[in-house]
């Protein structure tokens, strides 16, 4: 895997010189072109190449390793963000997740910009991937010296593996995802001293993700 990761970089690397060399040509033409109908598309043109590079930039982004800014952070402000991100993007979804969240004031030492995209990813697979009928639900709990955040989402007939949750990227490729959101979420997760895993419930028919992370040491 670390071969593949250097030659995606690369790739990403050279193409993106590429699409820069493209849009400056386009930025030049756009100045020569004199029929406002041409100008337009031009525009379009530019905006299309500046789309591609940006894709480019986030695949090769997610391959990287991530870099945390630690600070302490509290585990019920990180549930409400996250409740409030969730709202925001995905507002028709968002608004049915029923939170169950008893933290208290335990504190973790999070990176919040970094850990947020990774749970996000969580539900956003919740969203997308084989979804049946019934509530998607969140909970988060402190047990011992660790917060405890869950994911129950409804799945029928789940037959895949939950072995390697989040250890084979490229495994699941479709238009615009490459199988990488999960395996970065698991790398976020696991930079800040936590665990990944998930379990299929069959009796209940639901798919358990389950986040894993020490709480922040005491001060002094």
């Amino acid at each position: 895997m670390p071969d593949v990761v250097k030659f995606l970089r690369q790739l990403g690397h050279d193409l993106r010189n590429h699409l820069n060399a493209a849009e400056l040509q386009s930025a030049y033409v756009a100045e020569l072109a004199e029929d406002p109908q041409l100008k337009n598309e031009i525009k379009r043109l530019r905006a299309m190449i500046s789309e591609m590079g940006a894709s480019l930039e986030r695949v090769t982004s997610t391959l990287g390793t991530p870099k945390l800014t630690l600070m302490p952070y509290g585990a019920a402000d990180l549930v409400e963000d996250l409740g409030q991100k969730l709202a925001a993007d995905y507002p028709k979804e968002g608004a049915k997740i029923e939170w169950s969240v008893q933290v208290g004031d335990a504190t973790l030492q999070i990176d919040p910009q970094v850990l947020q995209p990774a749970l996000m990813e969580l539900f956003a697979n919740a969203f997308r991937h084989e979804r049946a009928e019934g509530v998607i639900s969140a909970g988060a709990r402190i047990e011992e010296d660790r917060f405890v955040f869950t994911i129950h989402e409804p799945k029928r007939n789940f037959e895949r593996s939950t072995d390697k949750w989040g250890l084979e990227p490229l495994r699941s490729v479709g238009q615009s995802h490459y199988g990488l959101g999960l395996h970065r979420s698991r790398a976020i997760i696991e930079a800040h001293r936590g665990q990944l895993n998930a379990r299929y419930d069959s009796p209940a028919a639901s798919l358990i993700t389950t986040v894993v992370l020490p709480l922040a040491e005491p001060a002094g």
